[in-house]
């Protein structure tokens, strides 16, 4: 296993995909953190093959590009047009002619592979020194899959595509999964041999089992353990319930390592994100991308977090997050949104329909209620009031405001950047603070209170507001008549 240039991987991706009705190519579409080829590529990586090859064909760019993020050292090669997956293997190996020893082929579109049940295949067949062995599943229905035909010893004889077989081969419950592990050398030979003498007019990849079996060239079948593992995806639906099976998949292996999911199937985690000891996932969550939930944290009701870390007992509850930070024991929520490079730290709090972005707030500071914080550093254990703004933007340009520990600023604030706040200072409610304000000093930035007497009796004459004033007017002056009396 570990001697070089003895291991090749192909995977076959050149197809549309027509039934998805998708401008996307099929092998593209996302699938808990991956797209369907990522997921194949990550159970094709323990193999340790020397070379991976890619056989692109419909909207090739797209599939291309995606590849040079995750898998740069993958080399896609063109399958102009799509004459079946025996020419498509053949391309795939003419781009690396010098290869030897065992090649792995992989359909695009089977995201549930497990990477154990790649490995199991390649030993099996280089322990038995087959000329090629076939990955099958036994299905509670095989309709449209190519069906295992094995001889009276239980051999494998051939492998017949669904709308080639007989009525009697239909029946047959065991099916090819698509994958495969061939020795290299013997492989080329046989796909010269390939006819297209078929219902498509195609070069089948399963031909090359009936030539080997035919002369006399040792073939196998080794049996996946989980059949939900070899399920592929024509359509929108059938990738729906991909979905489903690797959520429960993802969700049943997180609890296994001691994380309580309190509703599975209202639970979404990506393949890519991580979730540690003791953490709590409530309903309706989602946990996207390189998302971090550190030990005993609590997340959701209602929550999404993309690319997001969630430190050890820290609270999030109803809110979106992309990119953010979320320290120890701080709290987020409900109704919150921390955008990229939202900061929290220990103990920190943003509570109801806060929304943050690129801030930094420290160990124990809040920002509480129906605020904006943006462009931002807050010190330690500063209280932001509410209905706050950050006032970070001057129609060009974006500016910083920086908020010092132990401060106190009032509601209805807006801080006009770039302005700082000492520390220990305080900011009186309703003030736009457009200056500095020095450690320890109170800023008042508001218009002094100026009272119309009479107004609404003299403008608003006839509203219930005016008879309202006019009765609580009267009831003074009875009153005061009343005191002038008994005095």
């Amino acid at each position: 296993m570990s001697q070089p240039h003895l291991r090749t991987v192909v995977v076959l991706a050149a197809g549309e995909g027509k039934r998805m009705k998708s401008d996307l190519p099929k092998v593209l579409h996302p699938m808990l953190g991956r797209t369907l080829i990522g997921h194949v590529l990550t159970a094709a990586a323990p193999v340790g093959a020397e070379r991976t090859v890619v056989v692109v064909g419909h909207r090739a760019e797209q599939v291309r590009e995606h590849l040079s993020e995750v898998a740069p050292q993958a080399t896609p090669v063109l399958q102009e047009r799509q004459l079946g997956t025996g020419h498509a293997v053949r391309i795939a190996l003419e781009a690396v002619p010098d290869a030897t020893g065992t090649v792995v082929v992989l359909n695009g579109d089977v995201p549930l592979l497990r990477a154990e049940t790649v490995a199991a295949l390649v030993e099996a067949h280089e322990g038995a020194g087959a000329a090629a062995t076939v990955l099958a599943a036994a299905v509670p229905d095989p309709t449209g899959l190519g069906r295992i035909v094995r001889d009276g010893a239980g051999r494998l004889e051939r492998i017949v595509e669904e709308r080639d077989a007989t009525p009697a081969q239909r029946e047959l419950r065991e099916i090819n999964a698509g994958i495969y592990a061939f020795d290299l050398v013997r492989l080329r030979e046989a796909l010269g041999k390939l006819s297209t003498d078929n219902d498509q007019g195609e070069e089948y990849l399963t031909d090359v089992f009936e030539l080997f079996a035919s002369a006399g060239e040792p073939v196998a079948v080794h049996v996946a353990a989980d059949h939900t593992e070899t399920l592929g995806c024509n359509d929108r639906v059938e990738l729906a319930g991909l979905r489903r099976l690797l959520r429960d998949r993802v969700n049943e292996a997180w609890m296994r390592t001691g994380v309580t999911v309190l509703d599975p199937a209202t639970t979404w985690i990506d393949v890519t994100a991580t979730v540690e000891r003791d953490a709590v996932i409530d309903q309706n969550t989602q946990l996207q991308g390189a998302t971090v939930v550190g030990a005993g944290a609590l997340v959701g009701p209602d929550t999404t977090l993309i690319d997001t870390t969630v430190g050890e007992g820290a609270s999030v509850v109803r809110s979106h997050a992309v990119g953010a930070e979320v320290g120890p024991q701080a709290t987020v929520g409900p109704y919150a949104y921390l955008r990229p490079e939202s900061r929290l730290g220990r103990k920190a709090k943003v509570g109801t329909f806060v929304e943050t972005k690129k801030a930094t707030i420290g160990e124990g500071s809040k920002v509480p209620h129906l605020s904006y914080v943006g462009d931002a550093t807050i010190g330690e254990h500063s209280n932001i009031g509410a209905a706050t703004v950050f006032v970070n933007y001057d129609g060009v340009s974006k500016h910083h405001t920086t908020i010092g520990s132990h401060a106190r600023t009032g509601a209805d604030n807006m801080f006009v950047a770039p302005v700082e706040v000492g520390d220990g200072a305080y900011t009186a409610a309703g003030s736009v603070i457009i200056a500095d304000v020095p450690p320890g000093a109170m800023a008042v930035a508001r218009g002094q209170q100026r009272n119309v007497d009479g107004w609404v009796l003299r403008k608003r004459a006839g509203t219930a507001a005016a008879e309202a004033a006019r009765r609580a007017r009267e009831g003074a002056s009875d009153s005061g008549a009343t005191a002038s009396e008994g005095d």
